[in-house]
């Protein structure tokens, strides 16, 4: 079996709450955490590349990202990201070719017992031993091509464009 690179770059997944004073903010990745309590049997690395908001990522964060995916040996491979600009990171990945690449992320931060973390990791990484190579987003039940979802802020969830 292929190793799956699992790439970390924030968002409301990572997202902790300090103490009662304070907002939420991107901690580390919890991906690390939901998978080790798991007995699965796919071999995956994984590589924290940002710690930020999807909000706050820059062009500059963005080229990162895409080095990573670029550069890596796996051809499978699983991006946590928030959710506000997913489908641009999306978008920004589409010119590599030979490899299969998901987005996924949560609308409530992974610690919370009512997340749909786990449920959209598990999604993606299913899509990723399964779809051809391209780039997809795998949120809300469904695993989309990346450049034919948006996310709805009215009912907080991703849906096909129309």
């Amino acid at each position: 079996m292929d190793t799956i690179l699992i790439l970390t770059t924030g968002g409301t997944i990572d997202k902790v709450y300090f103490d009662a004073k304070s907002a939420y903010e991107v901690g580390p990745p919890n991906i690390s955490t939901l998978l080790a309590e798991l007995n699965l049997s796919i071999i995956y690395r994984i590589v924290p590349v940002l710690r930020k908001d999807s909000l706050d990522l820059t062009d500059a964060d963005r080229q990162l990202l895409y080095d990573h995916v670029a550069d890596s040996e796996e051809t499978r491979i699983l991006i946590t990201h928030g959710t506000d600009t997913m489908v641009e990171t999306g978008i920004s990945l589409q010119s590599i070719t030979g490899k299969t690449i998901v987005l996924t992320g949560a609308l409530q931060p992974a610690l919370f017992k009512t997340s749909d973390a786990l449920f959209n990791i598990g999604c993606g990484l299913t899509a990723i031993q399964t779809l051809d190579s391209g780039v997809y987003v795998a949120m809300s039940g469904r695993v989309f091509e990346c450049d034919k979802v948006k996310k709805n802020q009215r009912t907080n969830r991703f849906e096909p464009l129309a």
